[in-house]
C-alpha cells in the first residue's frame, strides 16, 4: 500500500497572486509511516513545535513584532512567546484605532496562522524546514510528483482545463504509473488531499470519471477510492506535501534552490528522467532542473 499526500502552492486562478500553481503528491509506502512519523515528530520536539501544523508560507515570513523586541534571540522560549504576544496585542490595538476593527480583524487572523511559531527566529524557522526537507529528501522509499504550472504562460485568457484540474489529472497519472513501474502487482495506491471546501466535490468526480475511463495516458487500475480530503492540521503527510509544493513553486518563480534541492533528489524516475514532475511553460522547457531532467 502506497500513501500519496497531495496539497498545492499558489493561486489557480489566472492572473490572480502567484505567477505559478504548483500541485504536490508525496507518496510513501505504508509500511514506513510510523518510522516517517516519529522522524518529522522528533524534529518539531526540538523546535518546540509538537502538535503543530507545519504551513511553510507563514513560517517563512518575517515577523516584525519579534524585532521590535530588545534581545529576543537571548530570551528563552516562554519569555520570546509572551514579548511577542505582548508586542502583537499591542499591534492590534493600533490598528483598530487607525483603521478601524475590521483591518484589526484581519491582522488577528494573520496572527492565529503564525501563533505557533512565534518563539522562533525567522532563521530559527528555516534551519526546523531545512531539516524537515532534509529528512524527506533521505526517505529513500518516498517519491515525488508534482505538476508546475506557469500561469503566464496562458496570458489572460483562461485554459479550457483549469489549473487545478489539470494539475490533479497527472499527479493521478504518474502515481498510478509509479505503482506499475514497482512491479508488483500487488501494489496499490490512496490519495489523502488537504481539504477544500472549493473543489473536493469537482476532484470526486473527477476521479470518479478516471476510475471509470482513465486519464489521456492511462487507465486507473492501482489508485483505490476516490481522495480522502484531510484537515492538514491533523495529517502530518499533507504538511510535508505542503513544505515541498513551496520549496518547487519558490524555484519555479524565483529560482531558489536551497529547500528545492534538497527535496528534489524525491522526484520519480525512469529511464534516467525525472518522469515525475513537470514545469509547464507555454513553448516547451524553460532550462530549470525539473524541465531539463523530465525532457
Amino acid at each position: 500500500m502506497y500513501l500519496c499526500y497531495i496539497d498545492e502552492s499558489g493561486v489557480p486562478e489566472i492572473g490572480r497572486g502567484t505567477s505559478h500553481f504548483v500541485l504536490v503528491g508525496l507518496s510513501i509506502e505504508a509500511w514506513d509511516w510510523k518510522h516517517q512519523d516519529r522522524v518529522v515528530s522528533a524534529i518539531k520536539s526540538r523546535y518546540g513545535l509538537s502538535g503543530a501544523e507545519v504551513h511553510t508560507g507563514w513560517m517563512t515570513r518575517r515577523y516584525i513584532e519579534q524585532e521590535k523586541i530588545a534581545h529576543f534571540t537571548s530570551l528563552d522560549c516562554a519569555n520570546r512567546r509572551l514579548q511577542a504576544q505582548r508586542e502583537r496585542d499591542a499591534q492590534l490595538i493600533r490598528i483598530a484605532a487607525l483603521k478601524g476593527p475590521k483591518e484589526a480583524t484581519e491582522l488577528r487572523k494573520a496572527y492565529r496562522k503564525t501563533q505557533a511559531y512565534i518563539h522562533l527566529t525567522q532563521g530559527e524557522r528555516i534551519d526546523f524546514l531545512r531539516e524537515l526537507a532534509d529528512a524527506i529528501g533521505s526517505w529513500g522509499h518516498a517519491r515525488l510528483f508534482s505538476d508546475s504550472i506557469d500561469k503566464r504562460s496562458f496570458g489572460t485568457t483562461p485554459p479550457i482545463i483549469p489549473p487545478r484540474e489539470e494539475a490533479f489529472t497527472h499527479i493521478v497519472n504518474r502515481f498510478q504509473r509509479y505503482l506499475v513501474d514497482t512491479g508488483d502487482q500487488r501494489a496499490i495506491g490512496l490519495i489523502a488531499h488537504d481539504h477544500d471546501d472549493t473543489s473536493a466535490d469537482r476532484l470526486t468526480q473527477l476521479m470518479r470519471h478516471f476510475h471509470a475511463s482513465g486519464t489521456m495516458w492511462n487507465n486507473i487500475t492501482r489508485i483505490i477510492e476516490t481522495p480522502f480530503f484531510v484537515d492538514s492540521r491533523l495529517t502530518v503527510g499533507v504538511q510535508l506535501a505542503d513544505l515541498c509544493a513551496y520549496a518547487i513553486r519558490r524555484y519555479c518563480e524565483n529560482g531558489e534552490i536551497d529547500l528545492f534541492n534538497r527535496i528534489y533528489p524525491r522526484g520519480h524516475r525512469s529511464g534516467g528522467k525525472t518522469v515525475g514532475m513537470r514545469h509547464y511553460v507555454r513553448g516547451g522547457g524553460c532550462g530549470c532542473t525539473i524541465c531539463t531532467d523530465h525532457w
